[in-house]
């Protein structure tokens, strides 16, 4: 999934969808998720999260619809 994401064969957007029927995917954290982004390294995502208020401990599956929505905004353009 990760190698996905920085291969850019999957978006941030369609790895949120998968999340819902998922169960692995529903259990990474979000952290894992944003440093797999191409272009966003550890500070990057850290910075990402803290900005939108997202604890590093967050997982996908305890995202609400704001933060969702928030990541989404900056990171799957």
């Amino acid at each position: 999934m990760k190698a996905k994401l920085k291969m850019r064969s999957i978006s941030l957007s369609d790895l949120l969808r998968q999340a819902e029927t998922d169960e692995v995917v529903a259990g990474t954290k979000v952290l894992a998720v944003l440093e797999s982004l191409p272009g966003t390294g550890k500070v990057r995502a850290r910075k990402i999260m803290h900005e939108i208020g997202i604890a590093e401990s967050r997982r996908i599956r305890g995202l609400g619809d704001q933060q969702r929505a928030a990541l989404l905004e900056r990171c799957d353009g």
